[in-house]
């Protein structure tokens, strides 16, 4: 199963909170406990994905009394998965894709070697579609909304 860390889906969170005008903000400086407490997520967890975020360049920090932390660019701009490389590393469903610094014991025989290439392109480029603003306004891109109700195929009696 693919599936993403808790702490990317937290500063998923963190950074739409911070889109958000908070009320006795500075500016649109907010700090980790204000957003703690906005978002539910545990203060030590919101400060080490600000922490995280900060070092990737998607938010900036500014310390003092007026300090806090701020998206680096509005939510539009950011797609999921620079927050998700940034959490998490590079996406990947294997960890044999060209460029991988990982070493697959079974890479000089397995007979699929390269061709996960393809796969991992197409997740890349979906996430990529889709921006923070798309999350914040569930606003999913129609070419990745799944219909609310799928089609039951009947088998074909025999």
């Amino acid at each position: 199963m693919l599936r993403l860390s808790k702490l990317t889906d937290y500063a998923v969170v963190v950074m739409v909170r911070l889109a958000e005008v908070s009320p006795g903000a500075t500016a649109d400086m907010q700090t980790s406990p204000g957003i703690a407490a906005a978002t539910g997520v545990p203060e030590p967890t919101v400060a080490k994905v600000l922490k995280t975020l900060a070092a990737s360049g998607l938010v900036t920090s500014q310390r003092g009394a007026r300090g806090g932390y701020r998206l680096a660019r509005p939510l539009h701009d950011i797609p999921v998965s620079e927050v998700i490389s940034a959490v998490d590393g590079p996406i990947a469903l294997v960890a044999c894709v060209d460029g991988s610094l990982t070493e697959c014991e079974s890479q000089g025989l397995c007979p699929v070697r390269g061709r996960w290439d393809p796969v991992n392109d197409a997740i890349q480029r979906a996430l990529g579609a889709i921006t923070l603003a798309d999350m914040s306004e569930a606003g999913i891109p129609a070419a990745f909304r799944v219909p609310a109700r799928m089609p039951v195929s009947m088998p074909a009696a025999e």
